[in-house]
């Protein structure tokens, strides 16, 4: 398994009325978890795109809320990869509070997608040889 940590805080704007976070924005904190987690790898998604041609649409999303969040907190998202990827990735990701009080999980899928074919197609040897040490 291979995990990064990264921080975000809630800004106004991305609160509901009764001042949580809304609910739809945890799909966005998901992104900027799997977003820097490739980044810790030395991989951006900009470069799989640009460079090497590869799109990582979601497939799957799931989310279970436990607790709320609030305007000002800062969170701290934990994403995982959970197993060595294929045609497929999948992250866990954990947010806590500051007090490090867990408050949303959630499982999100992606496919490795080549858009000259339309078609899905194998994680890239490079990503690979960054995971494997994490998963032998």
């Amino acid at each position: 398994m291979y995990a990064f940590e990264t921080q975000i805080r809630v800004r106004y704007g991305e609160t509901d009325q009764m001042g949580y976070l809304y609910y739809g924005n945890y799909a966005e904190y998901y992104e900027v978890g799997r977003v820097e987690t490739i980044r810790s790898l030395g991989v951006s998604y900009k470069e799989l795109e640009e460079v090497h041609g590869i799109w990582l649409p979601v497939v799957s999303l799931e989310v279970k809320y436990l607790r709320p969040a609030y305007y000002d907190d800062l969170l701290t998202v934990r994403t995982e990869i959970t197993d060595l990827p294929d045609k497929y990735i999948n992250f866990r990701v954990e947010v806590f509070n500051e007090n490090r009080k867990l408050i949303n999980t959630g499982a999100v899928r992606l496919c490795f997608f080549d858009p000259a074919t339309r078609k899905t197609c194998q994680a890239p040897e490079f990503l690979l040889e960054k995971l494997r040490p994490f998963f032998d």
